[in-house]
């Protein structure tokens, strides 16, 4: 499973400008660093109320990395 390409699926479809969304990986060994990059006026739709999107978002990576038996970690910038 391609982690990158199931957080990008994700931010594009959470914003308005899905052009925008630009994921970088790090891998290093089982772990995973994805920092997720959108467009200045999207960044509230991803981090969501009190962050809950952002959590969410995390969750859902997490538990794609256990599928793949990979440790993840999402920063939004």
């Amino acid at each position: 499973m391609e982690l990158k390409q199931v957080l990008t699926d994700i931010a594009r479809a959470i914003v308005d400008n899905p052009d925008a969304v630009n994921v970088i990986e790090t891998v290093d060994g089982d772990d995973v660093t994805l920092v997720l990059t959108v467009a200045e006026g999207d960044t509230g739709m991803v981090i969501g109320r009190h962050g809950r999107i952002a959590k969410a978002i995390r969750q859902v990576m997490k538990a794609a990395a256990n599928t793949c038996g990979k440790h993840v970690t999402v920063e939004i910038k």
